[in-house]
């Protein structure tokens, strides 16, 4: 599958960088093409000179808002943010029709976090925005929530995050999650934490993008994971996963066991990977809210047999009852067995709901403070109306 992705504010455009420096991997290790196009979109100069993968030119890394902005960001109102990009999305538009191999994507993927301004309020417009130029194709947005320490100690953040799920829920084919909680590690630097962050966001598509790209027969599966199959099950909410298994140092090509243990242990790698999947989902939820799935098995071509298929299919099947299930082999990994996993169409997302129920009660907090405020600048003028000003 071939991507089109644009990163919106500073945490999308790093999101979009980490996709533009994948598809670097997978043209040197595996010489296929997984990104078509890599484009960052931002209000604030400093955060696009900042980018280590996308192209430099002003084509690729775009600034909006340059005169409502001045370059320097939207200061987390998402309301401008939104504003800009009415304003100035078609620059997005223009620079997306000088790829040459547009016609060759399968899908687009509006990357951006949920908690900023920029990002935040652009996400919705520059997805609606791409979705009426090019309907024959889904557009896809990936959506970063806050930190819990964010949520905790400002505000804004969680209105802005409302804001921003219930509005680009409406025009998205599909809305993948993603909690930066969940992949946070305590002793990075911070730079450092948001980069690992980064990496492991977009890791769990490589190989569900490579795999029907391929174009050497022997990594091709027996039952190829195609855009096809991707497109028809990725719908509404949806939330990802990557789990790992190692696999013995050697092992004679071809060789199969008939020890009783060893072929056990052989199928426990598969569900142990698939476990790891599910316990490490992008956005904690309950799988049998999914209305649609698949899983793909990577591994090399000896280790992917119709037992681990079988077994990966029913362990899914318990946690996710009400799901269309669809599922792919891909014999490219060393020593590895890797299951990425995908759970769609969900009915109910309760982060989501917390979201949406918690700004409900921010507004009219926000207007009670408003009116404090303006009250408490009345008392402090009226005190000081006898005093004299050096203003004629």
């Amino acid at each position: 599958m071939k991507l089109v992705v644009i990163g919106l504010g500073q945490c999308g455009c790093r999101v979009a960088d980490e996709f533009a420096r994948l598809n670097n991997r997978a043209r040197s290790q595996r010489g296929v093409e997984i990104i078509v196009g890599a484009f960052a979109v931002n209000t604030d100069v400093a955060d696009l000179t900042g980018l280590n993968n996308i192209s430099k030119n002003y084509q690729s890394r775009i600034l909006l808002g340059g005169r409502k902005a001045g370059g320097h960001g939207v200061g987390k109102l998402n309301e401008v943010g939104a504003e800009i990009a009415k304003l100035d999305g078609d620059k997005v538009i223009h620079a997306m029709r000088n790829v040459k191999q547009l016609f060759e994507a399968d899908a687009f993927m509006v990357a951006a976090s949920s908690g900023g301004g920029t990002g935040s309020g652009s996400l919705p417009v520059i997805t609606k925005l791409v979705k009426e130029r090019y309907s024959d194709k889904p557009v896809y947005a990936l959506v970063v929530l806050p930190f819990e320490h964010e949520e905790k100690t400002e505000e804004r953040t969680i209105y802005n995050t409302a804001t921003c799920l219930k509005s680009v829920n409406s025009v998205a084919d599909a809305v993948f999650l993603v909690s930066n909680q969940r992949y946070i590690s305590k002793d990075y630097s911070l730079k450092n934490n948001l980069a690992n962050i980064n990496a492991q966001i977009v890791q769990p598509f490589y190989d569900i993008l490579c795999a029907g790209e391929e174009k050497k027969s022997k990594y091709i599966g027996a039952k190829v994971l195609d855009a096809g199959d991707i497109i028809a099950s990725v719908s509404g909410w949806t939330v990802f996963g990557v789990g790992k298994s190692e696999l013995p140092s050697f092992r004679l090509p071809f060789f199969s066991s008939t020890n009783f243990r060893k072929k056990s242990t052989e199928t426990h790698r598969g569900i142990k990977a698939m476990d790891e999947a599910v316990s490490d989902l992008s956005l904690p939820c309950n799988a049998r809210d999914a209305s649609r799935a698949f899983y793909l098995v990577s591994a090399p071509q000896q280790e992917i047999n119709m037992e681990i298929v079988q077994e990966l299919g029913d362990y899914l099947r318990e946690l996710a009852p009400n799901a269309i299930i669809r599922n792919g082999d891909y014999p490219r990994q060393r020593g590895l067995m890797e299951v990425s996993v995908v759970l769609s169409g969900l009915s109910d997302v309760p982060k989501v709901r917390n979201y949406y129920r918690d700004s409900t009660e921010l507004i009219p907090l926000y207007g009670q403070r408003q009116k404090e405020a303006e009250e408490k600048l009345k008392a402090l003028d009226e005190v000081g109306e006898k005093v004299p000003t050096l203003i004629a």
